[in-house]
């Protein structure tokens, strides 16, 4: 403020106020988006409350709200569990599975050798994650621990695991999964406003979890005793091994804890069950014949006396009114009889219900029609929509298998190879060596066709034209093994021909008969 402001500050304030104000909506007016979405002036604009924060501000401090909100959607409003629950199919299934993919080249080993060394890791490994004795609490097996985890995080915002190390008569491996949900992540009583351990995670200079504070129940758990907290590290010290699987979805920088999935559109959701409530309820009601008498003298009319007692439905209720069929009914004089129509089912309801949807599934990034399983245009449109969300599902899939499935996969085989039940020389002494040993891929269920033929007409073409290989098209056909597929198909070929049953046979025996 200059001098010549400050005097008039101090002879006429309110002229001073106008002047600064004034040079204010300059410096505003002067900026390119103050003409427009920065913009303090336009009427739209101006009942916008908006207040930038920090990533912990902004999510870390509101997760509490939000993950009760998004489970209460899930468990009571139907549009927000099937979407969730459709992610879940899509994305995992029946559980990702394993496909070793070992550069053979780095470690000094042959095609075939490799084969065989992928053929037996996979085999080991389905020992393992195939049995509920990977699962920390002896009930899921490697499939539906994936699922459970990925759904915790679509609802929750994260989920953790533990790897801990435990021996089981029924298994040679002590590698196990034990989920966490959310919750169990958080600052210790009397640490709540602790910046260091916000969200129950230690961060250091460089925004790299240290440690992970974990309660061993359900800090709002009404029952039992209190949860008691243990700082478990992100990494083990001395061996770097990792201790906890953080899945989450990130969305800002330096952020500690992810987001709800439903979090953008908890309010649609929300106010969308409650109107669709409201509308079955009034399609409830309209199902009633429901009449108003009209007595100008108050007295209670006549319904329900020319009806014999064996026909009446609750001839108990003596305050109860009942119409009988085809039952005459005398009104005395002036009584009337008029009918409520509440126009129910209501005609807008579904468009206004779609148009709605149509929005939360944006922001879901599920096209409406595969968000409804509404499949009523053209073969060309309901295919783009399946596409459209298939480039999600897969998107999530691939995070789901580098940040869940990868990472426990390298622990176990770590302890395959510890045990000798794996052959892995180097595994220990060359990090390159380890990089090409845990190399793998991971497939889940396929997308699934509109048109069979054509799928599979296009898949013959890509496989031709050197476009794609046979695995990934049956992998994305089918979910299925390639590899297997084509041994199996081997034995059955041999056991047709030996049966005398192959293709060209036919023909020979069917030629044979019409020259006979």
């Amino acid at each position: 403020m200059n001098l010549l402001d400050r005097a008039i500050r101090t002879l006429a304030p309110e002229m001073a106020l106008k002047r600064l104000r004034a040079r204010q909506q300059l410096e505003i007016v002067d900026t390119g988006y103050s003409h427009h979405g920065a913009s303090r002036l336009k009427k739209a604009l101006k009942g916008w409350v908006s207040r930038g924060g920090d990533v912990d501000d902004d999510i870390t401090k509101n997760l509490d709200l939000l993950r009760e909100r998004s489970r209460d959607l899930f468990m009571g409003t139907p549009l927000a569990r099937g979407a969730l629950a459709k992610m879940r199919t899509s994305v995992i299934g029946q559980g990702l599975k394993v496909k070793c993919q070992i550069d053979g080249e780095i470690i000094g080993m042959g095609e075939e050798e490799a084969q065989r060394w992928e053929h037996n890791t996979e085999r080991e490994f389905a020992l393992w994650a195939n049995s509920t004795a990977c699962c920390a609490a002896r009930q899921k097996t490697f499939g539906q621990i994936q699922a459970l985890a990925f759904l915790s995080r679509l609802m929750s915002g994260d989920v953790f695991a533990l790897l801990p190390m435990t021996d089981r008569p029924e298994t040679p491996y002590s590698l196990r999964v034990m989920l966490l949900e959310a919750d169990q992540v958080c600052p210790p009583r009397g640490r709540e406003n602790d910046e260091t351990v916000l969200g129950g995670v230690e961060i250091d200079d460089y925004g790299a979890p240290v440690v992970y504070w974990i309660a061993d129940k359900h800090p709002r758990s009404l029952s039992g005793r209190q949860p008691r907290w243990k700082a478990v590290p992100a990494f083990g010290r001395a061996s770097g091994r990792r201790n906890v699987i953080h899945l989450v979805d990130w969305e800002r920088p330096g952020q500690r804890r992810g987001v709800p999935v439903l979090a953008s559109v908890v309010e649609s959701l929300k106010q969308l069950g409650r109107y669709t409530e409201a509308e079955l309820m009034a399609a409830v009601v309209s199902g009633f014949l429901t009449v108003f008498i009209q007595t100008p003298s108050g007295d209670d009319p006549p319904l329900g006396e020319n009806i014999a007692e064996e026909e009446r439905v609750a001839p108990e209720d003596e305050t109860g009114y009942e119409l009988g069929n085809g039952a005459i009914v005398a009104l005395a004089e002036g009584e009337s009889v008029e009918d409520v129509n509440p126009a129910r089912p209501n005609a807008t309801f579904d468009p206004f219900v779609t148009a709605v949807c149509r929005q939360i599934g944006a922001a879901l990034e599920i096209p409406y029609e595969v968000l409804m399983s509404h499949f009523t245009s053209s073969y060309s449109a309901s295919r783009a929509a399946l596409l459209e969300a298939w480039r999600m599902f897969r998107t999530q899939r691939s995070w789901m298998a580098s940040d869940f499935c990868q990472p426990i996969y390298e622990e176990w085989l770590a302890e395959a190879v510890t045990l000798g039940r794996v052959h892995a020389p180097g595994f220990f002494d060359d990090p390159l060596a380890r990089w090409a040993y845990c190399q793998a891929e991971w497939h889940g269920p396929s997308q699934g066709q509109i048109d069979p033929l054509k799928e599979v007409d296009a898949a013959k073409i890509r496989i031709e034209e050197g476009l794609s290989t046979r695995a990934r098209e049956t992998a994305e056909l089918t979910g299925g093994d390639f590899e297997a597929y084509h041994r199996q198909r081997t034995r059955e070929e041999r056991i047709r021909r030996e049966a005398g049953l192959s293709g060209s046979r036919i023909v020979e025996v069917e030629r044979d008969k019409d020259e006979g």
